[in-house]
């Protein structure tokens, strides 16, 4: 057998570099006639010069003059298999395997017709075909190490389908990835891989190397309605949906049977109709209608995660319109989860946890948010997070005095006479020892509130987060038995008398 057909990859190209003796000199048979006699001489001589382009690696040239050649001897095997070696050097398996048929049905023992044949079929994904081809070579030549060799790479490169296929429909697109990359190590040219391997990177978000194989192939075929239809998907997948529903209707022109663009065609035009639904009901101030819209909107297809992101994060505006505020932040977090960029979603969860007083939280999300988009207002967004959490850890007056930080001076007043009465210790001198220590930690608390809350410009420096201790402000610096004698000793007022050891009792004036 003369040298095998292919020797080495040339480095990026999916193709394979030929050695001179790869091209065939099968010899034209004998003429019949002078004339023939001088169009074969012809023929040979235009085959010549192909090798001699062939071998300095011109191949477009190699090609026209095997062209021409095949031209005057349109049925002369070696003339077919020439051309099919330099198209297959140029990525053109498709035109490749048409020559390499035409080779092996000129003669069926044409060995290296078949190699070129199968290798064509294996190039352009069609690992069956290259199986058989492969087989027929066996037959003609046992033990050939380059079919034996030849048709490994087809099962694998069967196996590697079977592998994606399952992979696909339990939803591992990572693994299909890996399997079609592997298949097109072997099938460079196979179209329906690539696609595969795109719409399974769209599906796992990384929408621009999707597009890019996408547009390799509408580069080559702009009718594909396969790559139409991923391009289409990586649109409808980043919130595009108008753009995305043009490529889908392109698709269908070119294949009105095609499934997957009609299904995903279907589901954009109901996401975007029942979205705008919601939004309309927002703006009109329908929040519960505007919360059922969306959530109808969610169901429609789990896997647009950009979109998606955007509806449970306008759900959690609706939510906190409606006072639902910890069903708003869970839907601001599974925004956040589904899409880990989005400052909108950061933006409404920081706001429903300061609504709710979950002031660490709070400036995780504005520090967070803070380190994305360094402006003026995020800035100031921290800090007054900062300042409420650093507040928060402080003692609550108000809260101790059970009144609203906007409680005016006699609601506070009020507060402090309920609150100082009901925890006096002279009224829980009968009580066990631990409630008695209980009562009185609450008394002084009460008169600590009362002497900072009362005191305007205490309760200004306490309202804006300063320290107390500042200027001499100690809150400590008080006597709670003092506070309540000096507010109820007043005429009018309240006051208490011992009647005997342990024993008091009250007396309104």
């Amino acid at each position: 057998m003369a040298s095998s057909l292919f020797r080495k990859p040339v480095p990026g190209s999916g193709c394979w570099e030929m050695a001179a003796g790869d091209c065939d000199v099968t010899m034209a048979p004998e003429p019949s006639g002078a004339g023939e006699a001088d169009a074969e001489r012809e023929a040979e001589i235009f085959k010549e010069q192909g090798n001699a382009f062939y071998l300095k690696k011109d191949y477009n040239e190699a090609f026209n003059y095997y062209t021409k050649a095949i031209d005057i001897c349109p049925k002369n095997v070696s003339y077919y298999g020439n051309r099919a070696a330099t198209l297959m050097m140029i990525g053109k398996f498709r035109e490749a395997l048409e020559d390499a048929q035409q080779a092996v049905r000129l003669d069926d023992t044409f060995v290296r017709g078949h190699l070129r044949e199968g290798k064509c079929h294996l190039s352009l994904g069609n690992a069956m075909a290259a199986g058989r081809c492969f087989q027929k070579v066996l037959e003609l030549e046992t033990n050939s190490p380059q079919a034996l060799t030849e048709l490994k790479s087809a099962e694998a490169v069967l196996e590697y389908e079977r592998i994606a296929e399952v992979g696909f429909d339990k939803g591992d697109f990572r693994k299909v990835v890996y399997y079609m990359d592997r298949a097109l190590e072997f099938a460079p040219a196979c179209h329906r891989f690539k696609i595969l391997k795109a719409e399974c990177l769209a599906l796992l978000g990384r929408y621009p190397d999707a597009q890019s194989v996408a547009s390799d192939i509408l580069r080559m075929d702009s009718t594909n309605a396969d790559a139409l239809y991923v391009r289409g998907l990586c649109l409808y997948y980043e919130d595009c949906i108008e753009k995305a529903v043009q490529f889908f209707v392109q698709a269908l022109r070119m294949a009105p049977d095609h499934e997957k663009a009609r299904l995903a065609c279907r589901n954009a035009k109901a996401l975007r109709a029942k979205k705008e639904e919601g939004n309309r009901a927002f703006k009109e101030g329908s929040y519960d209608e505007a919360f059922e819209l969306y959530s109808e909107a969610l169901k429609i297809d789990p896997n647009n995660i950009k979109t998606n992101a955007k509806l449970y994060c306008n759900r959690g505006t609706v939510g906190s319109k409606l006072n639902k505020m910890q069903q708003a932040i869970e839907d601001c977090s599974s925004a956040i989860k589904l899409d880990d960029t989005y400052i909108k979603a950061y933006m409404r969860r920081a706001q429903c946890y300061m609504d709710t007083e979950q002031y660490e939280e709070a400036v995780r999300d504005y520090e967070k948010i803070y380190q994305t988009e360094k402006t003026k207002e995020h800035k100031q967004l921290l800090k007054n997070a900062q300042l409420e959490l650093k507040k928060s850890k402080r003692k609550d007056y108000y809260k101790i005095l059970g009144v609203d930080k906007n409680a005016t001076e006699d609601e506070i007043k009020k507060a402090y006479r309920k609150r100082a009465l009901m925890h006096h210790p002279d009224r829980h001198s009968s009580a066990s020892p631990e409630v008695q220590k209980e009562e009185e930690k609450k008394f002084k608390e009460v008169g600590e509130a009362f002497s900072i809350l009362s005191d305007p410009k205490k309760k200004a420096r306490y309202d804006s987060g300063q320290d107390l201790d500042d200027d001499g402000m100690n809150s400590g610096d008080f006597d709670a038995n003092n506070i309540f004698k000096a507010f109820f000793g007043s005429p009018g007022g309240f006051s208490f008398e011992a009647s005997g050891p342990g024993n008091f009792f009250f007396q309104f004036g």
